[in-house]
């Protein structure tokens, strides 16, 4: 990438498109950054969501296949109000796969195969990670009294946790 292209690409990073709002542009850049994030995040546990559930077999095929896609779609529920939201706010938003990769915090598993419980495992942790960073960023938005995002956010926590408790209740063994 040539310096002027990264110039541009931090600048338009940064520069809010000037939608009307009462927050202050450290705020929205702070909350767009942040939001933009989580949306990466979504995006890849959704991705992986998914491979799981097309690559899932085994004795307990059809109950954890349905699991996880009732998970994927509830992931993927999340991402346009996420983008939408930080473009009410001013800022920009994912622009591509690419962009996806570049700053996605959710690790892909690309393995030719995984054990059915190491797959519910590893997305239950992921779902406890992704629980986490939506505090990190209802802490930011508390901060800068976005009430908007932060109510959001919380049902985005509690969606967030209780598939991390279905995926750990699905995983625990049984004396």
């Amino acid at each position: 990438m040539r310096k002027s292209d990264a110039t541009q690409l931090k600048r338009q990073e940064t520069d809010s498109f000037d939608t009307p709002t009462d927050l202050s542009h450290d705020a929205v850049a702070e909350i767009s950054s942040g939001l933009r994030q989580l949306l990466a995040d979504v995006f890849a546990l959704y991705i992986k969501t998914k491979n799981f559930h097309w690559h899932m077999s085994g004795r307990h095929f059809r109950d954890y296949h349905l699991l996880l896609d009732e998970h994927a779609d509830q992931l993927f529920a999340m991402t346009d109000p996420i983008a939408e939201r930080v473009r009410k706010l001013g800022g920009p938003t994912l622009k591509s796969i690419g962009h996806i990769s570049r700053i996605q915090r959710v690790l892909d598993n690309d393995a030719e195969y995984v054990e059915p419980l190491d797959m519910l495992a590893e997305l239950a942790e992921d779902n406890r990670t992704l629980a986490a960073r939506l505090r990190e960023a209802h802490d930011v938005c508390d901060e800068h009294r976005d009430v908007a995002t932060t109510s959001l956010i919380e049902i985005w926590i509690d969606e967030t946790e209780r598939r991390g408790w279905f995926l750990f209740e699905s995983t625990r063994r049984r004396n």
